[in-house]
């Protein structure tokens, strides 16, 4: 939703930044860019290689406004190959990634975005910032490098468990058709299907009152649930594996429903206090918007406060780092579209008084 024709989106983006506008296709606009280059660490640019020459973005044209500076591009499908060139956003780089099928379901008539969460947009993100403090970090003792990131690779980085093939595999890339067709869709969320009526340990559960996740990764943990419910599992050891026949298949898919039969009986602070007793990792279900005033999301300051001109008060996630256990200091609010031009102007005709926070 919008406040007065900005988003919530935009202050959750845009806080801590200081906003800026000049016209990269005039020859002002470039040289007031060289000047903020110059005073700058780091450049972050989304442009394609030839118009990051146009723009000046390029590496050869920041390295002579600042030698020092590190670049990081981040594009949708990479610098080189058959795609570079292709204009792509988080929805394309999770269609072509294969992320978009990650949580294909049976009856889904088209592939989605995973609860419309832009993960190819917020990983290339996180590696972007990395890549660039890898380069800072190196900028003394080595060449400069020129740091690239791509939507396409964020997207594969969330998958990389399942992104592995070996010499033993039988089905190649070539056995597949082009492009996703209904059939396929049908089989992946078959398959998800499928895990999700196999594997009791991993997976959320109904109680009296509302939902909770079990999550148990080792055999102790899901022998120890197995105990504390007084049931048993010949298969605990592995119970992800495949059925070895339709009757296994039958006894496997039993279990699931005499767990869910017990957590039924008591509530979601019931189970999960129990589970905290055994070691058993679980916890309960909830809704985003319930945790801006939790105690733990504020203990470990997640959640900050800002005042927006337009919004009034607003709740943002907070710094995801402590530094000496101590977590940022209050956020600055979300800018206006070129709200500090004339300050920035004026700090690049003044060089000994700029902070390098352009």
């Amino acid at each position: 939703t919008n406040v007065e024709g900005e988003s919530r989106r935009f202050y959750a983006l845009n806080r801590n930044k200081r906003s800026i506008v000049c016209d990269l296709k005039t020859e002002e606009g470039r040289a007031v860019s060289r000047a903020l280059i110059a005073s700058a660490d780091a450049l972050v640019h989304n442009s394609p290689p030839g118009r990051a020459v146009a723009f000046g973005l390029d590496t050869e044209s920041v390295r002579e406004a600042n030698p020092a500076a590190v670049v990081a591009a981040v594009s949708a499908f990479g610098s080189q190959g058959p795609h570079a060139g292709r204009i792509g956003y988080d929805l394309i780089a999770q269609a072509y990634s294969g992320l978009l099928m990650a949580d294909a379901r049976l009856g889904d008539e088209v592939p989605r975005r995973s609860g419309g969460i832009p993960y190819s947009d917020i990983t290339a993100g996180l590696l972007a910032c990395i890549s660039i403090t890898a380069g800072l970090a190196a900028r003394e003792t080595t060449n400069k490098p020129h740091l690239e990131v791509s939507l396409l690779g964020a997207a594969l980085a969330t998958q990389v468990q399942n992104f592995v093939r070996t010499s033993s595999d039988q089905r190649l890339p070539t056995a597949y058709p082009p492009v996703v067709t209904k059939a396929d869709l049908a089989e992946v969320g078959s398959g998800i299907a499928d895990y999700d009526e196999l594997e009791p340990y991993y997976r959320c559960y109904e109680a009296s009152d509302g939902f909770f996740a079990l999550a148990c990764l080792t055999l102790a943990q899901r022998e120890r649930v197995l105990e504390l419910l007084g049931l048993q599992d010949p298969w605990a050891a592995d119970p992800q594996a495949a059925p070895a026949s339709a009757h296994e298949r039958g006894q496997r898919a039993a279990l699931p429903h005499d767990f869910a039969e017990l957590f039924r009986r008591q509530t979601v602070a019931y189970w999960v206090a129990r589970f905290a007793d055994g070691k058993v990792p679980a916890g309960d279900v909830r809704l985003v918007r319930q945790l801006f005033d939790d105690d733990q999301v504020r203990a470990n300051g997640l959640v900050r406060q800002v005042q927006q001109r337009q919004g009034g008060t607003v709740d943002l996630l907070g710094s995801l780092f402590k530094i000496d256990g101590v977590s940022e200091q209050p956020p600055t609010p979300a800018p206006g579209l070129g709200e500090h031009t004339e300050q920035l102007l004026a700090e690049l005709s003044q060089p000994a008084a700029s902070n390098n926070s352009a």
